[in-house]
């Protein structure tokens, strides 16, 4: 979800330097919020647990994309399925291009022996080579961000109106190593929730995120749980509005940083340098932990790696840190 959240900018920026070309974007369902308002791109569902399933699904898929004169193929996830798509667009004469994910830099970065610890391109740079190769050059460096709708009603009923300050804060992430301690996490908003001039507002998904956010919205004032009440459309037209977003190394961070918010991560076993930092964002704006007592890390890209005596590392960075970075960006 982050990956594709990660598109967004170069797509933004893409069609604004290119803009008589027509993009279809294809994507799994849910995401297609993140492409609407984007003028000459139209969005198409793999839908891969239904008629797209399986060799002859996406031989379907193929054929139903292919009905659209595509000229041009773009694989920004280089996966097996779309592996297997592009190959069938190449053998039908299309012009293909594929990212190049850097996995043997990737694991230069994330060993323990011999680390080789420096900045590597970031996503969103693979992703303006994918299109350069196919001859379409894009410029990501000087970004416009599209203006924010007005919140709706749905929105207006769980926030109120704008009077100050709101702070998004989403806690939660795919791996338990990407996640800042839920009971630190507690005392970042507990402190934050003292000032009037500050609205706090959680996000996350699912039952037991739900559950959580909602007992930190009844302890603290200021502070209101989104989580479980918005569809993607929704939750997106909200962090528009946002001040400041502060999250782990996960989707939400990515959600907030394509549409120009200001966006503060915080890391544990990954790290900025495997190129998956928000879009735009200063390197300031990440709060990494003590790289002097835990020198091997980054020690995953994708947080699925822990080194054993890394378990705890995010308690080597103080609520108070978190915190005062927030208002400082405010």
């Amino acid at each position: 979800m982050g990956d594709v959240a990660m598109t967004v900018p170069v797509i933004r920026a893409f069609v604004q330097q290119h803009p008589t070309v027509k993009i279809t974007f294809l994507s799994k369902p849910f995401l297609k919020p993140l492409f609407e308002n984007i003028d000459n791109v139209s969005f198409y569902a793999a839908q891969v647990k239904g008629p797209h399933k399986g060799f002859f699904g996406l031989y379907k898929l193929f054929k139903e994309l292919k009905a659209r004169n595509i000229t041009e193929v773009a694989d920004l996830h280089n996966v097996l399925r779309s592996k297997f798509l592009r190959s069938l667009f190449r053998i039908s004469g299309v012009r293909v291009s594929y990212i190049n994910k850097g996995r043997v830099e990737k694991r230069a970065l994330t060993r323990i022996k011999n680390k080789i610890f420096e900045q590597l391109k970031t996503t969103h740079q693979r992703y303006v080579e994918v299109f350069d190769n196919l001859g379409f050059k894009v410029d990501i460096s000087n970004p416009e961000f599209p203006t924010p709708d007005p919140l709706s009603e749905k929105i207006k009923n769980i926030t109120g109106t704008k009077k100050e300050a709101w702070i998004g804060i989403a806690p939660f992430a795919q791996y338990q190593s990407k996640m800042y301690p839920l009971n630190l996490m507690e005392q970042v908003i507990g402190e934050l929730s003292k000032a009037k001039a500050i609205k706090i507002i959680l996000f996350g998904g699912g039952k037991k995120e739900t559950e959580i956010l909602a007992q930190f919205s009844n302890r603290y004032p200021n502070t209101i749980n989104a989580a479980g009440t918005l569809n993607l459309g929704s939750e997106l037209q909200l962090i528009a509005h946002l001040d400041c977003m502060l999250s782990m190394d996960s989707g939400n961070a990515h959600f907030a940083a394509m549409q120009g918010i200001n966006t503060i991560t915080i890391w544990g076993a990954t790290h900025p340098f495997t190129g998956f930092a928000p879009f735009n964002q200063p390197i300031e704006n990440a709060i990494l932990p003590d790289l002097k007592k835990f020198p091997h890390i980054p020690s995953s890209i994708y947080g699925n790696k822990v080194i054993p005596g890394y378990e705890e590392i995010m308690r080597s960075i103080a609520p108070k840190k978190v915190v005062d970075k927030i208002i400082d960006s405010l």
